[in-house]
């Protein structure tokens, strides 16, 4: 009876090396680009992401710094029976930070970010945004963000104000949006309660 290649685990090196191609595209980095600040080929890099090479701590090191991510990133906590539940269920205990790898400070962009989903693979992901009270209020003009592709949420706590476009909108507990990001848009929580919002974003970005 043939084995079905989707049950079977994958091996640590296979783990490792999908993990830091993820990262890596999720930073718009180009293998040859990542190969030039690290000392290693680009071949044996296809080599790693692929699974077939493995990486010494000294290269991780080198890639982590690349890819301004901490080593322990590529290291996710997974825990389950079967192979499947723990590649691909994500337990409360053993959620990622997604904060520490933005370009800017939580308390530029006034939220925290955890991600929900297993991987950053894939057209978009999922995350918990937490807002701190009285976050996310930097001198007017307020900058907003835009780039290509979408954004989905819901407000799970609290209450936050979204600045789309020329438009100032409250959102509270329940209420939900989805815009193209195109849009200039910004949040921050006024209020002196954490907010908390889920998002589903495509495509993958880590670079605010």
């Amino acid at each position: 009876m043939k084995t079905n290649p989707i049950d079977s685990e994958e091996t640590d090196a296979q783990r490792l090396g999908s993990e830091i191609r993820e990262v890596r595209k999720a930073r718009s980095l180009t293998l040859q680009e990542l190969s030039e600040a690290v000392s290693c080929s680009t071949a044996y890099l296809s080599r790693i992401e692929l699974g077939s090479a493995n990486v010494s701590a000294e290269l991780l090191r080198e890639i982590s710094a690349a890819l301004a991510v901490d080593p322990d990133w590529f290291f996710p906590k997974q825990s389950g029976v079967g192979p499947l539940e723990r590649k691909h269920v994500v337990r409360a205990e053993n959620r990622r930070a997604l904060s520490g790898m933005y370009t800017r400070t939580p308390e530029e962009l006034g939220f925290e970010d955890e991600l929900l989903s297993s991987t950053l693979s894939g057209q978009c992901y999922l995350i918990l945004s937490r807002f701190r009270p009285g976050a996310g209020s930097p001198p007017e003009p307020l900058e907003g963000y835009s780039f290509e592709g979408e954004q989905h949420a819901i407000v799970l706590t609290g209450e936050v104000e979204l600045r789309l476009g020329d438009e100032v909108i409250v959102l509270r507990e329940g209420d939900s949006f989805s815009y193209p990001s195109m849009i200039s848009h910004r949040f921050r929580n006024r209020t002196d309660k954490e907010a908390t919002m889920v998002w589903a974003m495509s495509p993958i970005r880590i670079t605010w």
